[in-house]
């Protein structure tokens, strides 16, 4: 695989109860970041993978049912949130953006796409679809808000289902496949599936060598990995599909158990995320 350079950024956060993430967890609230990939490409330029929180997701949960959304999952979302502040404070030039990678499409992986339509998209065709499905209610249940996602950005979508199939690397064992989005072998977009409709993760290698596979939310932290424990059944049938989660996660424990070189990064795992920032790659 080509190598790549990444940095592993909070934008924003929101709070639950451990419970709903992990089985076993205590009723208490605990924080979780929103995670933000910013992959420098060696001639590509700059890609996202996802957005984090964003101020518009503020204006998007303000009137009802979305209001639901933010009562449900509440956020902090600050002045350094601002997209140009955020730019900014990592040094980041908008200007060297070259597109966003989603990996789903609910409102804290995709709340800043308002800046970022008039670039190529790469998401799931099936995570698209479900957005654009009618019935505002049914679309809050299943934690999308399709406000948040400017219909400019339908235009630029490349779809992970067309891009080519390509063997993934020894590292990312038992996963064997990935699809092909920028066409030269350097991120390739793996399927986890039953969290949500058209739910991925991203394969990649840093400067230093190391693999890496963000995640997203095939688990809300390291330690369901570890451990092998995932959401109690409540939470994993309201957004999705508990057998095809419950497989995933087997997978992701297997490959955490076969290769400890590999850095699996889940998008709201903050002990996941110090753990690579202490590394070369995801020093800031």
């Amino acid at each position: 695989m080509i190598r790549t350079h990444l940095r592993w950024l909070e934008r924003g956060s929101c709070s639950h109860p451990q419970a709903m993430t992990i089985g076993g967890g205590s009723l208490c609230p605990v924080s979780f970041p929103a995670m933000v990939g910013v992959i420098r490409h060696p001639s590509r330029g700059v890609f996202l993978f996802d957005t984090g929180y964003d101020p518009a997701f503020i204006a998007a949960t303000r009137p009802f049912p979305e209001r639901f959304y933010r009562w449900t999952t509440p956020v902090s979302i600050g002045p350094r949130e601002e997209w140009r502040a955020w730019l900014a404070a990592h040094d980041i030039a908008e200007s060297e953006i070259a597109g966003t990678i989603l990996s789903h499409f609910h409102g804290d992986h995709v709340a800043g796409m308002a800046h970022l339509a008039d670039r190529p998209v790469y998401c799931a065709r099936a995570g698209l679809q479900q957005l654009r499905r009618p019935g505002r209610i049914a679309r809050v249940r299943q934690g999308l808000l399709a406000a948040l996602v400017p219909e400019a950005v339908d235009a630029q979508a490349r779809f992970f289902e067309d891009a080519p199939a390509r063997a993934l690397p020894s590292a990312f064992a038992p996963f064997a496949e990935g699809r092909d989005i920028l066409g030269d072998g350097s991120l390739l977009a793996v399927e986890l599936p039953g969290h949500c409709a058209g739910h991925w993760g991203l394969a990649l290698t840093t400067e230093s060598g190391q693999p890496v596979l963000l995640a997203a939310d095939a688990v809300w932290s390291g330690r369901s990995i570890a451990e092998r424990r995932p959401p109690p059944r409540i939470t994993t049938a309201l957004l999705g599909d508990t057998r095809r989660y419950r497989r995933t996660l087997d997978l992701l424990s297997t490959a955490a158990t076969n290769n400890r070189e590999l850095a699996i990064l889940p998008s709201h795992c903050a002990h996941s995320a110090r753990a690579f920032r202490d590394g070369d790659d995801g020093a800031d």
